[in-house]
């Protein structure tokens, strides 16, 4: 089968934020309402915010400004709406936003096992450090990596690779957990065994399309495939 689960124990698992441990659609959809209300622009329904997560809250921004996942939107009204999308969805950070079943559980279980952690997310770092201590996630990543943490941000490898490098362990022995297209690629591009989960936010990819080495449908399920690589 897959060589992780067959010939190297588990050392390091990654884990996306956004669509992997929380659902913050939520509340990103009422911080992109907001700044279309500013701007008097048409408002776009939570579900088709839902499509546009994953590469950022710069490319979010863009999407809703244009109301298309290419986000072609000229330069003026983007410098425009991105800082007022920052300001509200400041103050809109957790309140609607939700942890997925059995995140909590699963991550103090493969802490208390000995695996090593870490959050890589495309989300700004001024959202992703107050959202892990809001969720009481913050203690179990000894590493997180956000998405203007480097020069490149997933799909890149690079965050994967230098997360490795900071625990000192190979590509071979890491496991990226994540929710999407940016997610996958950039594991196989790093060399990562990858993890999908399918209750996450894939646009308009089918879930199955996205070359995971494994698709699961909650969460806890992460905990069968490190028993069965050790």
């Amino acid at each position: 089968m897959n060589r992780l689960l067959t010939n190297a124990d588990a050392r390091l698992i990654a884990f996306d934020l956004d669509g992997t441990l929380i659902d913050s659609v939520p509340d990103l959809s009422k911080a992109i309402q907001k700044t279309l209300g500013e701007l008097d622009l048409p408002e776009q329904s939570q579900q088709q915010v839902r499509s546009w997560v994953g590469d950022g809250a710069r490319m979010l921004v863009k999407r809703a400004l244009s109301g298309d996942i290419r986000a072609q939107v000229p330069e003026a009204l983007f410098n425009k709406a991105y800082p007022l999308f920052l300001r509200h969805y400041a103050k809109h950070l957790n309140c609607e936003s939700t942890l997925y079943d059995g995140v909590g559980q699963t991550l103090q279980g493969l802490k208390e096992a000995g695996i090593k952690l870490a959050c890589i997310t495309n989300k700004p770092t001024q959202f992703t450090l107050p959202l892990l201590e809001q969720f009481g996630l913050s203690d179990f990543f000894e590493k997180v990596v956000c998405g203007d943490t480097f020069e490149q941000r997933k799909p890149h490898p690079q965050p994967l690779l230098e997360v490795a490098d900071f625990f000192k362990t190979t590509p071979q022995q890491a496991i990226m957990v994540g929710d999407s297209i940016n997610d996958i690629q950039a594991a196989q591009a790093a060399g990562f065994y990858s993890i999908c989960v399918d209750y996450g936010y894939h646009g308009d990819h089918d879930v199955n399309d996205l070359g995971a080495d494994l698709v699961i449908s909650h969460f806890s399920q992460i905990n069968r495939v490190i028993t069965r690589a050790a």
